[in-house]
């Protein structure tokens, strides 16, 4: 059996917690796409995890695959293996051959490129980890794949060809002076050596695979597969709200694409798509339901207590009441079977709860998103209201179920369900896993 996590919105909807539980009752947890851009924290046992690469199920001692549709940096692969290992834990991280590498030139290039943005309204709110420009070079066939680092000669080969590349781009383009703080960025004897003994690490651990091949022959053996999604459905790059995206595929598609399992395998299983209760992301551009001007102060409460500061970088995320209309967007690109409810007691103690329930678009109610962005910026949000919910013990509420949650609470999630047409499997109330009301494992469906 299959199960794929989703992000619904823009990203940080709280997709780790639901990995980490569900990835209890997975044999195998497969990151699909994406970098160390995908920060997400996981709370075990009152111990706080920060992860950016390392799958999430790693926390429990599940088997690990960093898929071929993910970008990877080895520096903070190894960092984040050896530092659980620190704290008592063996994570078993397995990379894909055909996964591309991350490296030092790609970063310089990421940061270039977001200055050179930085006074327009074109600002994407990049890490700066270098992922965009690791998937550039993949699409223009002059990627660095992990499978390469294992040949020291096919290593220097691929080095030998793109360094000039990056170093022209990031000289000529963006006027980067290539100083003593950059210049090992653009040194092939340099990233040769380093990257060799990379290769070579990953050798003696046994990280490697064939990630469609190791995943099928797991899969056919009856073993249960967790597909974890990076970012949301709104920063898809085909489906999102473009160029304020992500460089790859968060939607359920992709995890196939990304993994090598073929799409007939994923597409029998559970797809469950991550929904915060409110609308949180870094960046420009449009965000139509955002809470500004009269309720500035109110964003700021919501931002404090859902802890909506970046997990990589730190930033504070815009606040917005829940999009329904992108929900919508997001349940049909993946084809949700189920949907997962996050922060539901961060919303606690308002005397009114918005939800953006439709569009009002040159006088055209619309109840999706529109195709492009800048469509969607002209929008008015059709607001619908709910009475607000006192604040609980949240963990007592957990502990006793669905019909311990206050009713005004309840009602605001079954509007959601019945505007999904899609059954509500957990309810996040805290930021523990013990904080979650489980209505339905996917697994068990």
């Amino acid at each position: 059996m299959t199960l794929t996590i989703v992000g619904s919105q823009l990203g940080d909807e709280g997709k780790g917690a639901l990995v980490d539980r569900w990835g209890r009752d997975a044999d195998v947890v497969v990151r699909y796409q994406g970098g160390d851009n995908a920060g997400h924290t996981v709370v075990e046992d009152g111990e706080e995890y920060r992860l950016s690469l390392v799958p999430s199920g790693a926390v429990r001692g599940t088997v690990g695959v960093l898929g071929n549709g993910c970008v990877v940096n080895p520096r903070t692969l190894f960092d984040e293996i050896d530092g659980l290992r620190e704290r008592g834990l063996d994570p078993d991280v397995r990379v894909a051959e055909r996964a591309h590498v991350i490296l030092p030139y790609h970063r310089v290039l990421d940061g270039a490129e977001e200055a050179a943005k930085s006074d327009t309204d074109l600002d994407a709110g990049t890490t700066g980890r270098g992922i965009g420009p690791t998937y550039e070079d993949k699409a223009g066939r002059r990627g660095v794949r992990v499978g390469d680092l294992l040949d020291p000669a096919v290593l220097r080969e691929r080095l030998e060809y793109v360094v000039p590349h990056a170093r022209g781009l990031a000289e000529e383009v963006y006027g980067v002076d290539i100083d003593d703080d950059t210049a090992a960025a653009f040194d092939v004897d340099a990233l040769h050596e380093e990257y060799a003994a990379v290769g070579e690490r990953l050798r003696e651990e046994g990280m490697t695979v064939n990630a469609g091949e190791f995943l099928a022959e797991r899969h056919a053996a009856g073993e249960r597969l967790l597909f974890e999604g990076a970012q949301g459905t709104a920063i898809d790059i085909d489906h999102g709200i473009y160029p304020y995206v992500t460089s790859s595929n968060p939607t359920a598609g992709a995890a196939a694409v990304g993994s090598g399992v073929a799409p007939t395998v994923v597409g029998r299983g559970e797809v469950v798509g991550i929904v915060k209760a409110y609308l949180s992301r870094v960046g420009t551009g449009p965000l139509p339901t955002e809470m500004t001007d009269g309720e500035a102060d109110l964003a700021d409460e919501v931002r404090e207590r859902g802890g909506e500061f970046g997990t990589v970088t730190g930033r504070p995320r815009r606040i917005g009441w829940l999009d329904v209309p992108m929900l919508r967007h997001a349940a049909r690109a993946s084809g949700f079977t189920g949907v997962a409810v996050n922060h539901l007691d961060v919303l606690a103690g308002l005397d009114e709860v918005k939800v953006g329930h439709a569009y009002d678009l040159d006088g055209e109610e619309l109840y999706a998103m529109p195709a492009t962005t800048e469509r969607w910026g002209d929008c008015d949000v059709v607001y619908r209201s709910f009475d607000g919910w006192p604040e609980q013990d949240w963990a007592e509420v957990a502990a006793e179920g669905y019909d311990a949650l206050p009713g005004a609470a309840r009602d605001y999630l079954d509007y959601l369900s019945d505007e999904l047409d899609t059954p509500i499997y957990t309810v996040g109330v805290g930021p523990g896993r013990e904080e979650s009301i489980v209505l339905q494992n996917p697994f068990d469906a």
